[in-house]
């Protein structure tokens, strides 16, 4: 299938796409927030940059899009049609880089949890998944 934008549409989309304080992030702080957890953000010291910091129980949360991080579910293994090696090296790029970090974190004694743009969805389990790390059971 072609791509149903033209090359300066694509590339404006392209370049409005952002590492931090994307949507699903900005969802998962509020919800935090309102649960009465505090952090902080984008801490440029740690490994991998995490979107938020929990320096008090040395935890970190990651907020991954599924697609930019090949995550195992259907909008993770959408593969672009056009320029598929350039795509899938970027991607799988990422995914390196987020182990390394993900390793170089827990080098350094930190907890980490990733939040994938798919779990968004059922908020139940999302609030589940986050006290359940952030309370020290996972």
């Amino acid at each position: 299938m072609t791509d149903v934008h033209t090359p300066k549409q694509r590339s404006r989309n392209m370049a409005s796409i952002r590492g931090k304080n994307t949507k699903p992030e900005r969802i998962v702080r509020s919800l935090l927030h309102k649960l009465g957890y505090r952090y902080r953000l984008h801490r440029r010291d740690l490994p991998g940059t995490p979107d938020l910091v929990f320096p008090a129980w040395q935890r970190v949360i990651f907020v991954h899009g599924c697609f930019w991080h090949m995550h195992d579910c259907r909008w993770g293994r959408v593969t672009p049609a056009k320029n598929m090696d350039f795509w899938q090296n970027k991607r799988k790029g990422n995914c390196d880089r987020d182990e390394k970090a993900l390793q170089a974190l827990k080098k350094q004694g930190w907890s980490s949890y990733i939040v994938w743009e798919c779990d968004l969805k059922d908020e139940d389990r999302l609030v589940a998944g986050l006290h359940a790390f952030l309370d020290g059971d996972t």
